[in-house]
């Protein structure tokens, strides 16, 4: 018994002494938050093996915040904010790329695991892995031969960037047939002074039911189609003042809109500078705007067609920080012939990492409507309430998510494992 006693002290002697020696050169640690842009973080685990990657963003010696906002070329513009924590306190660096247009996922991919590599090498540095990495700091043309950096050239097509699309569908079984057919064409400019564009968009949608009445078969044809036509501008006036115009004509079965004719005039204001939008945006705008319209039948305020006039304001708040992203807006919007014909809407977003493994997530956007002045007069038919053929008379609409997560356990998030992730073997019920 005396030797057994004399063993086990031994172990833990042992353990204790294992678990109480430092390494010599701990790896760095590293939290990566992708608040409102796509990370592929196999891709980046696999490909910086000499740090710790964790899930536990408090012990991480490292908080990369990366974030990212729609450039006027259709590409991206990508903000990498790299928080110092633990020994590296007080040590932030910022870091950003554009990329272009056309870019692959892949390509896109490749360039974001280019810009953390070189945003974590001062850490690193500093924990004595210097004889780890591998570094090139010269540029190269296609050849692969050194060459010194282009010069700036002029755009060829004045930045401004035409995109054309179309599409279609078709589903159905044998008590139901849809067809969808759509089309739109855009072209816009956008630099820092001034952003521009026009666009048309036109779609077409057919659905079909059968279902029997007293054993003869029936059948129901539900056919909408909409059709649009805008122009709109938005002139900067300072780093915190802009202004805008929209013109637009437009048709939509329905809402009952055989045609529309709408001029919208609006002032912004953002408290902070238009260039922090990638960390936080707070903007107040309103406008003023004359609308004509004309209508397929009559609405329920007995008007084929008519011209009224609108205000409206709107508050818009979004934070991208390292607890993580929250967004709000809020409108209200009435008709100048009649106050009690007015549209009120909010728009909530928050998803919040509160300590270590525990988050929480929230979605919320709905409204009160009592401007739905373009309804058909009459009663809907059961079969167009069920098959939402026209816009029905509501005081009020609203949609709501929300959760909370914790995970707990080991922080290492090291290892990739893909096996069976994309098959969906795993989770078929």
């Amino acid at each position: 018994m005396k030797k057994l006693i004399l063993h086990l002290l031994f172990i833990l002697v042992c353990a204790c002494s294992a678990i109480a020696q430092p390494e010599k050169n701990p790896k760095l640690k590293v939290f990566i938050s992708c608040n409102n842009s796509w990370c592929d973080m196999q891709y980046i685990r696999t490909e910086i093996t000499i740090v710790d990657f964790l899930l536990d963003n408090i012990a991480a010696d490292v908080h990369v915040l990366i974030t990212s906002q729609g450039t006027g070329s259709g590409g991206d513009q990508y903000q990498l904010i790299f928080f110092g924590q633990q020994q590296f306190k007080n040590q932030t660096d910022t870091l950003r790329f554009n990329t272009d247009p056309n870019i692959t996922d892949f390509e896109e991919r490749d360039l974001l695991l280019k810009y953390i590599k070189a945003g974590l090498v001062p850490y690193i540095i500093k924990t004595g892995a210097i004889d780890q990495l591998q570094l090139q700091l010269k540029s190269k043309d296609s050849t692969g031969v050194s060459s010194l950096p282009e010069s700036s050239t002029k755009d060829p097509w004045n930045y401004w960037v035409m995109r054309m699309s179309s599409d279609g569908y078709l589903n159905g079984d044998a008590n139901y047939q849809n067809t969808r057919l759509g089309a739109s064409a855009s072209a816009n400019r956008i630099t820092n002074e001034l952003k521009t564009g026009m666009g048309v968009e036109w779609n077409k949608n057919k659905s079909v039911f059968d279902y029997e009445v007293n054993g003869a078969t029936e059948k129901f044809t539900v056919k909408n189609h909409n059709f649009s036509l805008n122009h709109f501008l938005v002139k900067s006036i300072s780093n915190h003042w802009s202004w805008a115009y929209e013109l637009k004509y437009m048709q939509n079965t329905f809402f009952n809109n055989k045609g529309r004719v709408f001029g919208k005039l609006a002032v912004e204001y953002d408290v902070f500078p238009y260039k922090d939008v990638n960390n936080k945006l707070l903007t107040f705008s309103y406008g003023v705007t004359a609308r004509n319209n004309r209508y397929y039948d009559t609405t329920i305020y007995n008007k084929i067609k008519e011209t009224v006039f609108t205000q409206r304001a709107d508050i818009y708040l979004s934070l991208n920080q390292k607890w993580g992203v929250t967004s709000a807006g809020f409108t209200f919007q009435h008709y100048l012939h009649d106050s009690k014909l007015y549209n009120l809407g909010v728009d909530l977003y928050s998803s919040v990492r509160i300590t270590g493994g525990l988050s929480f997530y929230f979605a919320f956007f709905g409204g009160l409507t009592r401007n739905q002045i373009f309804l058909q007069k009459g009663n809907a038919t059961p079969e167009e309430v069920l098959a939402r053929r026209r816009q029905l008379s509501s005081g009020y609409y609203y949609f709501s998510n929300f959760g909370i997560t914790y995970r707990f356990g080991s922080k290492l998030n090291n290892f990739v494992n893909p096996r069976f992730d994309r098959s969906g073997y795993l989770s078929e019920e």
